[in-house]
């Protein structure tokens, strides 16, 4: 038996996150049967973080053992064959039983794109989001500051989330406005149910004016969901990168990162 390492991008529009659920309409669901296909075995994965319906991936990384051997070419072309062209397999190499896709992993960073413009361009939809009131950049980095470090982000998890401990290690968030776009990049030892998606919601509220840059440092410290601002859209979430030391995996130099080339 061996253990080999997928790289993944999707598109999350038309299916309901990663993990598994009986109605098939998942990522995982569909890796899982384009992996029956091709090795004609039932083959579970593992994946470094679950997204959540609409969620996007760029280098999304999942292992499997399997003692079927293939070449690296053969399981990008193969898997593929039988993926909806939203999915696809990017890179494959073979790794040693020490990696683990999720327990391996060193960071998790993931990219928010809001399209900050008075109109939603159609052509972004789903893949941006949008909000209408113009927003001050330099505000919401100043918010941001409260986030980096160690801390128990109760306040920016999901009410449904099922992590035992709420504690993250928040290494950078950096915050960007290019055009009509601003962009939210997120480094973290790993993140809690929409724990992205509830910083954004309170960062836009910070940058539109409705809220002071005080709002954030207030929020983390309440440590309830209850203050924190509503949920922001999945629409413009990207699962962005995985980090691992080199010892446990040399990723294949890949172009995941064209789309959000800004």
């Amino acid at each position: 038996m061996s253990r080999m390492v997928l790289g993944l991008s999707y598109d999350g529009r038309p299916w309901q996150g990663w993990q598994t659920q009986p109605h098939k309409q998942t990522v995982q669901d569909q890796l899982e049967r384009a992996l029956f296909l091709f090795l004609g075995q039932s083959t579970p994965t593992i994946c470094a973080g679950r997204t959540d319906s609409g969620v996007h991936a760029l280098d999304q990384v999942v292992h499997i053992d399997t003692d079927i051997e293939r070449a690296s070419s053969a399981w990008i072309r193969g898997l593929n064959s039988h993926l909806d062209e939203s999915i696809r397999v990017l890179w494959a190499t073979p790794v040693t039983e020490a990696f683990h896709a999720r327990f391996s992993a060193l960071t998790r960073t993931y990219r928010y794109i809001v399209l900050n413009d008075a109109i939603c361009h159609p052509l972004w939809v789903g893949r941006a989001g949008w909000f209408f009131r113009p927003l001050d950049v330099n505000l919401m980095t100043q918010a941001c500051a409260a986030l980096i470090g160690e801390h128990d982000f109760s306040s920016f998890r999901s009410s449904q989330c099922q992590a035992p401990n709420p504690v993250r290690m928040m290494q950078r968030i950096d915050i960007e406005r290019q055009g009509s776009f601003v962009l939210i990049t997120l480094t973290a030892n790993a993140f809690l149910h929409h724990m992205v998606r509830n910083i954004v919601g309170s960062l836009l509220q910070i940058g539109c004016g409705k809220q002071p840059v005080s709002f954030m440092s207030e929020t983390l410290a309440a440590r309830n969901r209850i203050y924190a601002a509503p949920t922001f859209a999945a629409d413009g979430l990207y699962f962005e990168r995985v980090d691992y030391s080199n010892d446990v995996l040399k990723r294949p130099e890949t172009s995941r990162n064209q789309f959000l080339n800004f």
